[in-house]
C-alpha cells in the first residue's frame, strides 16, 4: 500500500511573531526545489506541500523532512519562518487576505463570513485505493477510529492569542462547513454519488473537491484520504499519524475483503466522542462509542493501536514503535504548546518552540 501526506504551514515574521502575507512568495521561492508540489492555500498566511506517495514510513519520513526543510529554507531567505500548526498562536486580520484565484473568490460568494475563521492548517493522508466501492468501505471501518486520530494529533490550542480549552481548535472550526466532520456510513459507491450529486445540484458544495468529510475519497487520485488530523508539531509527529492510518486502512482492507461491515455507531454519538476527543486530547476523558460511558482518553488510543500495529508491516512497525516511543511523555502537540507558553506566560515563546519544532 502506498501513502502519501499532504501538510499545511503557517508563515510568520520571526520578529513580531505575527502572520505573514507572503505565502505566494514563499511558494515561488520552493518551487525551484519542489516544483508543483508546493502551493498556496485559502489564505495568504498558509502553504500547502505534497509528498510522493511511499510504499514504506521510511521513504515517507524522509520525503516530509525534506519538504518541510525546503519550504523553511525559501522562507528564510525572505527573513521569514514557518510553523506548523492547527490554528496560529496570535491574532490575525479578521477577514485574513484570501489568496489570488477564482476558486477562492468563488468560495468567499458561497460561504461568506465562514471563510473568515479557516485561518487553519491540517495534515491530510492518503492511502492508496483504486476500487470507490472498497475505498468506502474502509471509511465505514476507519470512522470509530476518528476521536484517536483527533486526540492523537491535536496541535491547536490557541486562537487569537488566546488558549481556547481545546487540544485541537481546528476541529471545531472546520465542523462549520456544510459538509464537514464525520463521515455518512455509506452502503455503495451509488449512494456515495448519488449525496454528492444532490450536495452540488443544491450549490450546497463548490465541486467535489469541496467534500469536507474527515474521510473522503480523493476527487483527482485513487486514494482515501484521512482529513481529520491537526497539522503536526514535527516531522515524527507526521509520521505517526501516517503510521496509525496505514495500519487501521490495511486492517480494514482486510476485514473487507473478508466479508465483514464496519461498525455502525450513532451519528450524534460519534460526534459527540469526536467534540470530547478535540477539547480533552490524550491525557484526559473519552467516550466509548458502544457504551456512552468516559473513559480516560489512554484506552481509546490503545484501542486505535491495538488495531493499527498488528497490520503494519515489520519494517513500519519497528519505525513506528520507535517515534511512539521518542515522543512518549511529551503528550500531543497542544500540551507541548502549553508547555512553551508556561515557562514564561508568553505566545511568543510558543511560536518560537512551533519554528523549532516545524524542523
Amino acid at each position: 500500500m502506498r501513502v502519501g501526506v499532504e501538510e499545511e504551514y503557517l508563515l510568520v515574521d520571526p520578529v513580531s511573531r505575527q502572520l505573514s502575507t507572503r505565502a505566494d512568495k514563499v511558494v515561488t521561492e520552493a518551487a525551484g526545489e519542489l516544483g508543483q508540489r508546493v502551493t498556496t492555500e485559502l489564505t495568504r498566511y498558509q502553504i500547502e506541500v505534497r509528498t510522493e506517495p511511499h510504499t514504506s514510513l521510511a521513504g515517507l519520513g524522509e520525503d516530509v523532512r525534506h519538504a518541510r526543510h525546503a519550504v523553511a529554507r525559501a522562507a528564510a531567505r525572505l527573513g521569514l519562518r514557518i510553523i506548523s500548526s492547527g490554528t496560529p498562536v496570535l491574532g490575525q486580520h479578521t477577514p485574513p487576505p484570501l489568496s489570488a484565484g477564482q476558486r477562492y473568490a468563488q468560495s468567499l460568494a458561497t460561504f461568506r463570513a465562514l471563510d473568515h475563521e479557516q485561518t487553519v492548517c491540517a495534515c491530510h493522508i492518503h492511502v492508496e485505493i483504486p476500487d470507490l466501492d472498497t475505498a468506502l468501505a474502509v471509511s465505514n471501518h476507519l470512522r470509530p477510529h476518528l476521536p484517536a486520530l483527533i486526540a492523537l494529533s491535536g496541535n491547536s490550542p490557541f486562537w487569537q492569542g488566546q488558549d481556547t480549552g481545546y487540544d485541537s481548535w481546528r476541529t471545531l472550526t472546520w465542523q462549520r462547513w456544510p459538509v464537514a466532520g464525520p463521515p455518512p456510513y455509506f452502503e455503495s459507491a451509488a449512494h456515495y454519488e448519488d449525496l454528492v450529486g444532490r450536495l452540488i445540484s443544491s450549490r450546497t458544495l463548490l465541486d467535489r473537491a469541496s467534500v469536507y468529510w474527515d474521510i473522503r475519497p480523493s476527487h483527482h487520485v485513487p486514494t482515501l484520504e484521512i482529513r481529520v488530523t491537526d497539522a503536526a508539531p514535527t516531522p515524527d509527529d507526521t509520521l505517526l499519524m501516517a503510521a496509525a492510518v496505514k495500519g487501521l486502512t490495511t486492517a480494514a482492507l482486510t476485514a473487507v475483503h473478508d466479508g465483514r461491515h464496519g461498525p455502525r455507531p450513532e451519528t450524534e454519538m460519534l460526534r459527540a466522542a469526536c467534540w470530547r476527543a478535540a477539547r480533552d486530547g490524550v491525557k484526559g476523558q473519552s467516550i466509548d462509542l458502544p457504551s456512552g460511558r468516559l473513559q480516560p482518553a489512554g484506552l481509546l488510543l490503545e484501542q486505535l493501536w491495538n488495531t493499527a500495529l498488528p497490520a503494519l508491516p515489520s519494517d513500519d512497525l519497528d519505525i513506528a514503535d520507535t517515534v511512539r516511543q521518542r515522543l512518549a511523555g511529551q503528550g500531543n502537540g497542544a500540551d507541548r504548546q502549553r508547555a512553551a507558553y508556561r515557562h514564561r506566560h508568553s505566545h511568543h515563546d510558543v511560536v518560537d518552540h512551533l519554528i523549532r519544532q516545524t524542523v
